[in-house]
């Protein structure tokens, strides 16, 4: 008789089991936590999963999914759909639609049964796609702790990796713990797998759990588990020599017969195998090439064997412990135990197993969905029939781009290519010409976030385009897709491959709405290099365009590109109209964003602060009514970030920047957060760190600078941010410098780099630096603007440090405390003004101006104005005190607490209230905490009442500290 199947108490995992149960006590306190537990194969990561998921079946959720083993052909979000689905059980559909809203549609696309009519892609997209799972996730964590387990990551496809990236930094709360087991042994540098557990890690969003090989106690109990009996010195001395501390390899040793030992592992893994028979032998041959756990009818038809005859073998491979029943299911025991049977397999055998497997799936009417398709392609593969593999890739290809799992996609795509030569016919087969085939694999490579690789099939789809006889419409298309791919990469070389794509459709291409979007696209690019005048005459020509096509969409595009030349010519009344009328043309929730995120930017650029923070924040209520609060609202949220810094919101600036936004997004992007990341370790002190990253972006910045103005700005902004921090003032102002010399387009980004030179030069001037010859080229430079850009707020402060006078100081200081003035311009003028009375001998004005230059620079923790303030009261000595709290008579809130204040009286949750301001639960914990402090209360009770009631504040005298 064949021994019995393991069925051993698990050992020598207490502390393991102990550091999964912390992390879920976390949880259920309302903190998400991730865990990767790792480790060799048979090392036991499953197992302990499985025993920690038994403890905790009465108060969580737990939902487990499987990464399947397909090779290269993996299947799009493999685990995701079984943990989705599993969710949805649980709560049950109508609670789901509640839940998700409008999203349902795009869950619809991974779950059916949501939905009532297939899922148009038009109506949805891979971020409201994203947002729904998130969204669904969180929902679930409302009723009970949820416990996501995926299983065997090492075989995860890239579409799964990313959603689960996305879904470690999008749920900043609620009671979710995800699990994740990986091989170690399976994963190789650089790959997928890798990058994933890496830039995962490095971010401190997973933690990770490395499971040991078991000591020689926990062996021995183990094995003596199993075996029922002591086991003698020699047989526990032979089982170390050959398990070597695997719990799976001693589970294999002290289950073989009369204890015997075979040689290799292969010999090993596959010893149960040899002790079956030969119809056991058969049904464990055929279920090695499934892919996924097999049900009875399908095992039945494949194995090929009477009913009573099929039923014995498979209770007899049972019985052995090879195959195991989940679910009405069966599967192998162990993944090593599947692939030790599979590869004893002879080549003939293979390709007729994997043949019968893609014929069976066939029979069923496979290929509905990307799961089956790409089960099709890895078993037609094995079958080495390469026509069907090809067929079978192309739909796997469409299946997965039409789930918005674009990395799965490409390497679908990349397979049809491959199979391409040796397949005749190969464009029939495929159902898609080569060129098309080109085109669509470059927009599915980009969408994947790979912009090298959708570059390089660009140019292999132009390499082969033969003008006289490809269709104009894909030829302009090609030309417009590359010239994309070359601006996402930030890189020179789009506006001649757009005015091309115009040319071909001007002369052959009947229609107006493309036309008008290639137009809008060029001015795009016109504006973005600095050359207004020819951006503006682009749009006028687009608007017309779209006007004839009634593309209202491509009336707002050409709008917004207009509206943002005009400002930039500083006639910035007229570019203001355009937005509005750039807003109002809007119909699509991408020309809408695209207004916001522009003219967002517009107000900063122009000091607009506060108004710019109002609309990008409404700009991100939108995208969370729309779902893509994490995905399309994070580029709105890059816009929030500057004015807030402007603002002195150096907190929450830090706080949105940990949310790491723009992970996983184009090169582009990143870039832009970037030069933020820059600026904030400088203002925090850390001019080491911000050195260091202005390295590693600057040949990025250089680059693009090249043919995107504004890149070269960011570059000029970071250089100035980095030396001033480090003390290089000199260096800090001659960028400047250098900058008012460069003969290109100015935009106007470098009206606040110009103001930051008046800054240096007041600190400059005071060292007793020569820097006259520098003010006269700020003037000159700032003089010269547009009439619309001067005599402003701006203007009063920069002449005033340019020539500082009493009376030119005391009117730039009440521009400076007033709206849509950057904050630290409060201390470099109270600095100046300081030490102007330091010269005429008024040393207690001289005093009291100070102290408050230190009290505002501390509030703001920006280490440089604080330094400054130090240095000049030491020079000078002048005994500098410093409330630690406002003054009696002040408001002892600031601003973002006087918020979050509102919000508690309003009745408003922790989490509420970081969802009303887009920040943290923890950010919001601590300002709370801050508040109460303040007002010297101890509940959220009376600090509403006394938000409703100031004249009973409960705060104290303030500290006064020397």
């Amino acid at each position: 008789m064949p021994s019995s199947a393991p069925s051993a108490e698990m050992v020598g995992r207490a502390a393991e089991l102990s550091e999964v149960r912390r992390l879920f006590e976390g949880v259920r306190e309302g903190v998400p936590a991730a865990l990767l537990v790792e480790g060799e194969a048979g090392i036991g990561k499953s197992r302990l999963l499985r025993e920690f998921a038994i403890e905790i079946e009465n108060t969580a959720d737990v939902h487990v999914g499987w990464c399947l083993d397909l090779g290269a052909s993996r299947t799009p979000y493999g685990p995701l759909t079984g943990i989705l689905r599993s969710i949805v059980t649980r709560m049950g559909i109508e609670r789901v639609r509640e839940s998700v809203g409008v999203g349902v549609e795009a869950l619809g696309m991974l779950l059916p049964e949501l939905v009532d009519a297939p899922t148009d892609r038009e109506r949805t997209s891979p971020e409201r796609l994203r947002d729904a799972i998130a969204s669904l996730i969180e929902a679930a964590a409302e009723r009970a702790p949820q416990v996501l387990v995926v299983e065997d990551l090492h075989w995860a496809d890239e579409s799964t990796l990313a959603i689960l990236s996305f879904l470690l930094r999008a749920l900043g709360r609620g009671r979710i713990l995800l699990l994740l087991t990986c091989r170690s042994d399976d994963v190789r540098r650089g790959d997928a797998v890798s990058r994933f557990i890496g830039e995962a890690t490095r971010a401190r969003l997973l933690e990770r759990l490395t499971l040991a090989r078991l000591d020689e106690a926990a062996v021995r109990e183990l094995a003596e588990q199993i075996t029922g009996r002591p086991l003698s010195e020699a047989a526990f001395d032979r089982m170390q020599e050959r398990a070597e501390g695997v719990p799976f390899f001693v589970e294999e040793i002290a289950g073989c017969a009369n204890g015997s030992l075979p040689d290799g592992l292969r010999d090993l893994l596959l010893a149960r195998f040899d002790r079956l028979g030969d119809d056991a032998q058969h049904v464990v041959k055929v279920a090695s090439g499934a892919e996924r756990p097999l049900s009875h009818p399908l095992i039945t038809r494949l194995a090929d064997r009477p009913e009573q005859q099929l039923d014995e073998a498979i209770r007899e491979a049972t019985r052995s412990g090879i195959l195991v029943v989940v679910d009405d299911d069966y599967r192998f025991r162990h993944a090593l135990l599947r692939e030790a049977v599979h590869d004893d397999l002879l080549p003939g055998e293979r390709a007729r197993l994997h043949r019968a497997y893609a014929e069976s799936l066939e029979a069923q009417g496979a290929g509905s969905d990307s799961g089956d398709a790409a089960a099709l392609a890895y078993h037609w593969q094995l079958a080495q029939d390469d026509r069907k593999a090809l067929v079978a890739a192309a739909d796997a290809m469409r299946h997965a781009k039409s789930q918005y799992a674009f990395a799965t996609a490409a390497r679908f795509g990349e397979l049809v290519l491959e199979l391409w030569p040796l397949v005749p016919d190969a464009a029939g087969a495929a159902r898609i010409e080569r060129l098309d085939l080109l085109l669509v694999l470059g927009s599915i490579l980009r969408n994947a976030g790979d912009g090298e690789r959708a570059l390089a099939v660009a140019n292999l789809a132009l390499a082969e385009v033969d003008p006289e006889t490809v269709d104009p419409r894909l030829h302009a298309r090609l030309l417009r897709n590359k010239a994309l791919y070359l601006v996402n990469l930030g890189r020179l070389g789009a506006i001649p491959l757009l005015q091309q794509a115009l040319a071909i459709a001007e002369e052959h291409i009947d229609d107006e709405a493309f036309r008008a979007e290639l137009l809008n696209r060029l001015a795009s690019r016109r504006m973005i290099a600095g050359d207004r005048e020819e951006a503006i005459r682009l749009a006028d020509e687009a608007e017309r365009r779209a006007a004839g096509a009634g593309s209202s969409d491509q009336l707002s595009v050409a709008a917004n590109v207009r509206g943002g030349s005009l400002a930039h010519l500083g006639e910035v009344e007229a570019g203001v109209r355009e937005y509005e009328r750039a807003r109002q043309l809007a119909t699509g929730s991408d020309a809408e964003m695209r207004y916001r995120v522009n003219y967002s930017d517009l107000l900063t650029l122009l000091g607009r602060y506060r108004e710019a923070v109002e609309v990008a924040e409404e700009g991100l209520r939108r995208a969370r009514e729309l779902r893509v609060e994490r995905t399309s609202g994070s580029i709105m949220a890059q816009n929030m970030v500057v004015p807030l810094l402007e603002l002195g919101e150096i907190d929450r600036v830090e706080d949105m920047l940990s949310r790491d936004f723009v992970q996983g997004t184009l090169r582009v992007f990143r870039m832009y957060m970037s030069m933020t990341h820059v600026r904030v370790l400088a203002w925090r002190g850390r001019s080491a760190e911000a050195a260091e990253l202005l390295q590693t972006w600057l040949p990025a910045f250089e680059e693009t600078g090249i043919s995107e103005r504004q890149i070269w700005y960011d570059r000029v902004m970071m250089t100035v941010a980095v030396a001033e921090s480090a003390g290089d003032l000199r260096g800090a102002l001659d960028t400047i410098l250098e900058m008012l010399r460069d003969d290109r387009p100015a935009l106007l980004h470098q009206r606040r780099l110009m103001l930051q030179g008046g800054a240096l030069l007041s600190e400059l001037r005071a060292e007793g630096s020569a820097v006259a010859d520098a003010a006269d080229a700020i003037r000159t430079a700032w003089l010269a603007q547009p009439v619309q850009l001067q005599d402003d707020a701006w203007s009063t402060i920069l002449l005033a440090l340019l020539d500082p006078h009493p009376d030119s100081l005391d009117a730039a200081l009440r521009c400076a405390d007033g709206d849509d003035v950057p904050v630290t311009f409060r201390v470099v003028l109270r600095l100046e003004q300081a030490r102007m009375r330091v010269q005429a001998g008024d040393r207690a004005t001289a005093s009291t101006v100070l102290a408050e230059a230190a009290e505002i620079a501390a509030a703001l923790g920006h280490a440089q104005l604080q330094a400054a303030v130090a240095r000049f009261a030491t020079d000078a000595g002048l005994g500098l005190r410093i409330d630690a709290e406002p003054s009696i008579g002040t408001d002892p809130l600031t601003a973002r607490e006087k918020q979050v204040l509102e919000l508690i009286a309003e009745g408003l949750s922790n989490r509420q209230i970081g969802e009303r301001l887009f920040i943290s639960v923890k950010t919001v914990s601590v300002h709370v905490s801050a508040v109460l402090r303040k007002l010297g209360v101890s509940t959220r009770t009376e600090a509403a009442l006394l938000q409703k009631n100031p004249s009973h504040s409960a705060v104290g005298q303030p500290a006064v500290v020397a």
